[in-house]
C-alpha cells in the first residue's frame, strides 16, 4: 500500500494542481529567507522538480535589520550548495532607506524584495516567482485590510496566484503544519527574532488579535481564508461585468479621455458603477493606487447631482466632470 503523503506536501501538490500554478518547463524563482515557511517551500519544490520537470533558482535578500541576518544569508547559501541550486543574494539597508524616504520598514522591505525577485527572474529567464505565504499570513492580511477599511478588494487577502507570475503553493497550509513539517524533516530553519516583537502591525494581529478571536472561533484562520476565497469569486464576477459594461458604453477619445452618457451611467447597479469607475481609472492611469472609497463616492455623488459644468479632481492629474449629458474622466497632462 502506498505511503500517505505528509499533509504539507499533500496540500502543496493539491494547491499547484487546483490553481494550475506550475507547468512543465517553468523556471521558478523561489524567495527564501531561511525561515520555516520559505525553507518548507524550497524543500517541497526541490523534492518534486524532477517529477514535474521545472527548474528553480533561489533568491535571498538580506535586509540588514537584525544582527544575525548574515547568518540567515549563509544558511540559505549553504542549503543551496547542498541541493545544487543556483542562489542569488542581495543586501539592502532597509532601515536606512526607510528613514531616508520617510516610509515604513515593512513597505520598503517588501518593495525591495519584489524588485529583487523580478531582477533574478529576468536574469534566469524565469516565468514564475514562488512566495512562501501560508494560510495564517492570509488570515492576518484579511484582518489588517478590514481594520484599515480597504474595501472588498482588501478582503480578498493573499491569493494563490497573482498576475500569472507570483505563485504561493503553501497558501492552504497552516503555520502549525509548516512548523511540524520542519521538525519532522529536521530542516532546522532560521527563526526571525522580530516575529515575536509587536513592533509591526502584522505582529500585533498575530500575537494579540487572532488569539482573542480564536476564543470565539477556534477555526478563525480557516474561516478567514475561506471568506477571502468567497470575496475573490464575487469580486471577479463584478469585475468581469464591469469590463463588459465598459466595453459597451465607454466613449474613448485618445488615451486621456473616457466619457459615459450620464443617464446610462446613473442607471447602473451601484456595485457595477463603483467598479466601472475603478476600471476606468485603471485604464487611464494604469493603476488605482491611492484611490480611496471617498474618491469613488465623490464621483458617484457628482453623477447623482447631475449639475452641468461641475467637476472634481480625484488625483492631481485626473479630472472628473459632468457636462452636456456626459460624465467624463480626463487625464490632465501636468507641465
Amino acid at each position: 500500500m502506498a505511503q500517505r503523503l505528509n499533509i504539507v506536501e499533500e496540500k502543496f501538490l493539491n494547491t499547484i494542481k487546483k490553481y494550475n500554478l506550475i507547468k512543465t518547463n517553468d523556471v521558478i524563482v523561489v524567495g527564501v529567507s531561511g525561515g520555516p515557511d520559505s525553507i518548507t517551500l524550497l524543500t517541497c519544490l526541490d523534492k518534486y522538480k524532477d517529477k514535474f520537470q521545472y527548474k528553480i533558482v533561489v533568491a535571498h535578500i538580506n535586509h540588514l535589520i537584525r544582527k544575525d541576518s548574515t547568518e540567515d544569508e549563509q544558511f540559505v547559501e549553504n542549503l543551496c550548495e547542498k541541493l545544487n541550486l543556483p542562489c542569488e543574494v542581495k543586501r539592502a539597508e532597509v532601515a536606512e532607506i526607510a528613514k531616508t524616504e520617510k516610509r515604513g520598514e515593512e513597505e520598503v522591505g517588501r518593495k525591495i524584495r519584489y524588485d529583487f525577485f523580478d531582477e533574478v527572474a529576468k536574469k534566469y529567464d524565469a516565468n514564475k516567482i514562488a512566495i512562501a505565504h501560508n494560510m495564517n499570513d492570509n488570515a492576518e492580511t484579511v484582518l489588517l485590510n478590514l481594520i484599515r477599511g480597504s474595501g472588498l478588494s482588501g478582503l480578498e487577502g493573499i491569493q494563490p496566484q497573482e498576475y500569472g507570475k507570483y505563485i504561493r503553493p503553501l497558501i492552504e497550509c497552516s503555520r502549525d503544519e509548516i512548523e511540524k513539517y520542519c521538525e519532522e524533516n529536521d530542516l532546522q530553519p532560521r527563526i526571525d527574532s522580530t516575529n515575536s516583537e509587536d513592533i509591526y502591525k502584522r505582529n500585533e494581529i498575530r500575537h494579540k488579535v487572532l488569539p482573542m478571536l480564536k476564543e470565539f472561533n477556534p477555526n478563525i484562520v480557516e474561516t478567514l481564508s475561506r471568506t477571502s476565497k468567497i470575496v475573490k469569486e464575487n469580486n471577479d464576477f463584478v469585475t468581469q461585468e464591469s469590463a463588459k459594461t465598459y466595453t459597451k458604453i465607454a466613449k474613448k477619445e485618445g488615451k486621456n479621455l473616457v466619457s459615459f452618457e450620464l443617464a446610462e451611467f446613473n442607471k447602473l447597479e451601484n456595485s457595477i458603477r463603483t467598479n466601472l469607475i475603478i476600471y476606468t481609472i485603471n485604464d487611464l492611469l494604469g493603476s488605482v493606487k491611492d484611490i480611496s472609497k471617498v474618491n469613488i463616492d465623490d464621483v458617484i455623488e457628482l453623477a447623482n447631482n447631475n449639475i452641468g459644468n461641475k467637476y472634481i479632481f480625484i488625483k492631481k492629474n485626473l479630472k472628473v466632470s459632468v457636462n452636456k449629458g456626459l460624465i467624463s474622466f480626463e487625464v490632465i497632462v501636468l507641465k
